[in-house]
């Protein structure tokens, strides 16, 4: 009798210890259930992922540091052109020392700005050559054209005074000189932001009194020391381009300071003249390397 119980003392407790994990185990899978059924009715995804150990090291790449950048710096000047030369008391050009090259020429155009047409040609003939000239311009000229006389600054030739009027200054008062050179050296001044520097008086005629004043505003007063004659010519004349170069040519030498004129037959005979005169062995001083004082 006290076998017949015990047994069935044990069987009793196996049946109520199923029954028990039966009902923990039902319970743990609603409860997975309804957080699924939530998560869905939220909209958002059910949380599957595996939560990491914190001891582990993130793959994600990290970013590299930049290296502070360098400041740029920037100039608004070119670098100044070295003073090679200076004007001798006949307008040529003379080397500063023994090493310099002494077989230049100065080229000169006066009484512009007058047509864009002859000034881009001729600028373009310069340019094809490596070569710069002053362009002397006279302020009546300016005011009636500035675009013009902007053209000539933005292709980077040099501007020149050649008075207001193209006038005979050495006939003229202190009073009336200093008008004619420095409505100039305003006008252009005011179009191109700088001053000319180099003065040539119209006819060749400046006097004691221009020559005062062109020193009086920091510019170098000439005339010129070869002339090519193309102011005496005639558009219906004959051989024009040929007369032009001969006139050149046969006053050359070295430091020749050479006159012409924006007309149409100068344009036209630019290019002939300039391989002629490398072709004799001369090359084209820049006029910002000539000094500003005559010696």
């Amino acid at each position: 009798m006290t076998k017949q119980t015990t047994v069935l003392f044990l069987i009793c407790a196996f049946l109520l210890s199923s029954c028990g994990n039966s009902t923990t185990s039902s319970s743990n899978s609603n409860v997975t259930t309804n957080q699924f059924q939530q998560s869905k009715e939220e909209g958002k995804e059910p949380n599957t992922e595996v939560s990491k150990p914190n001891n582990i090291p993130s793959t994600e790449p990290i970013p590299a540091e930049k290296d502070p950048e360098t400041p740029k710096t920037e100039t608004d000047q070119a670098a100044p052109i070295e003073l090679k030369y200076h004007m001798n008391k006949n307008y040529d050009i003379i080397p500063n020392d023994e090493e310099t090259p002494k077989k230049v020429v100065l080229l000169t155009f006066d009484d512009g700005p007058k047509e864009a047409s002859m000034i881009n040609s001729m600028i373009d003939t310069l340019d094809n050559h490596h070569a710069k000239a002053i362009f002397f311009v006279n302020g009546y000229r300016v005011k009636e054209n500035p675009d013009l006389l902007k053209l000539i600054h933005d292709r980077e030739q040099i501007i020149g005074n050649h008075s207001w009027d193209h006038i005979v200054l050495k006939k003229k008062t202190e009073t009336e000189v200093k008008k004619q050179i420095e409505d100039v050296q305003k006008a252009v001044k005011d179009i191109t932001g700088t001053a000319p520097v180099f003065f040539r008086p119209p006819h060749g005629g400046g006097g004691d009194v221009g020559k005062k004043v062109a020193k009086d505003n920091g510019l170098l007063y000439m005339t010129w020391s070869n002339g090519s004659l193309d102011w005496e010519m005639k558009a219906s004349d004959a051989n024009k381009t040929t007369a032009l170069i001969k006139n050149v040519t046969d006053q050359l030498h070295s430091g020749s300071n050479i006159l012409m004129h924006e007309l149409p037959w100068t344009v036209e005979a630019l290019e002939a003249l300039l391989v002629e005169l490398e072709g004799r062995g001369y090359s084209f001083v820049d006029p910002r390397s000539i000094e500003l004082e005559m010696r």
